[in-house]
């Protein structure tokens, strides 16, 4: 066969194929890594994953049709998020999300694929990037909270306990990062300022709820205290003792992020988490694309909620001023 007649037999082969069967033999179908800090099992935390795969599709991005998920969880433990990381680069991912830091360092030491970090709080104390504007490195993302926001927690105890004398700070410890000793740190400024009496309660990994029922029964044995609990995993991890020994104790609380208020919590001044998920799968969109991680800045939080839970307030004999109901952006009744 002749050179010109064979082009002509490969030409007329590809217009007589259907659309759609030569759109699936170009696609090719990406592998999108992720590392979830949380437990499976946990409602709140699937609604990240859904708010992830929603952000996905608004880019175009259908599972199953051109990208596949693997998902991990590491009910925060810091041994098998490096080990849940190590797993996912040997299966050479396009992309990696990931909200576990021990994970995210590990992503960051051990490999080049770009890799999206959402709800990691100090990404510069913690070693995740050098700067805010530019990562240097194959990992950016999504903050949580900047410290200072400790100091607005603090605010808002004030105004819902304004003869508050003391106030139990839960966070944490080493295990988990820098991100609780610095709310921590921010803290202890605030409430040196306004002569507020500062007690840390420092949980580990292996903090049992019994650990925790103590601690803070020991707290409330004096009537003129508060409790403020860090957005951290450590927290967010013993999340339900924390609320019950709020509640048992009739402890005025400051949570930060809104699934407190929805399991009872009081009072939570933060950020929409589902919320930094969709816009994470706008970088995880941008890399797919071609872009590099060090030429997308970190992003901080772009909104902020104030949500009071009046029946939480009521069954613990608490009286939420109204000006704060009128400022909220939510009231559960």
């Amino acid at each position: 066969m002749r050179r010109r007649e064979f082009i002509a037999l490969v030409g007329a082969a590809a217009v007589a194929s259907p659309p759609r069967v030569r759109a699936q033999q170009a696609e090719r179908v990406r592998r999108v890594g992720a590392i979830f800090g949380g437990r499976e099992n946990d409602p709140h935390m699937q609604s990240r994953v859904r708010a992830l795969r929603e952000g996905l599709a608004t880019d175009g991005w259908i599972e199953g049709r051109n990208y596949v998920f693997e998902l991990r969880w590491s009910a925060g433990d810091p041994e098998r998020e490096r080990a849940q990381a190590a797993e996912l680069v040997a299966l050479a991912p396009d992309v990696i999300v990931v909200s576990a830091l021990h994970a995210a360092r590990a992503l960051k030491q051990t490999t080049a694929i770009p890799a999206v970090f959402v709800n990691l709080a100090d990404p510069v104390g913690n070693g995740l990037v050098s700067s805010l504007k530019s990562s240097g490195t194959n990992i950016t993302g999504f903050t949580a909270f900047e410290f200072k926001t400790a100091g607005k927690w603090l605010e808002l105890l004030t105004e819902i306990a304004p003869s508050l004398k003391r106030a139990a700070f839960v966070f944490g410890g080493p295990d988990f990062g820098s991100t609780g000793e610095g709310f921590y740190g921010a803290l202890s400024a605030a409430a040196a300022t306004r002569q507020i009496e500062l007690v840390p309660i420092r949980l580990g990994f292996r903090t049992v709820p019994a650990e925790i029922e103590a601690a803070i029964g020991d707290f409330a044995v004096r009537r003129d205290g508060g409790l403020i609990v860090a957005a951290e995993g450590g927290a967010n991890l013993h999340r339900a003792t924390i609320i019950a020994q709020a509640a048992r104790h009739r402890l005025p609380a400051v949570y930060p992020f809104r699934f407190y208020a929805e399991d009872g919590g009081l009072a939570v001044y933060g950020i929409d988490l589902p919320a930094n998920y969709r816009r994470a799968a706008g970088y995880v969109d941008r890399l797919l694309k071609g872009a590099k991680p060090a030429d997308l800045p970190v992003q901080a939080p772009d909104k902020f909620e104030l949500i009071i839970n009046v029946k939480a307030a009521n069954a613990q004999g608490i009286v939420i001023p109204s000006i704060l109901l009128t400022r909220a952006d939510e009231v559960i009744e």
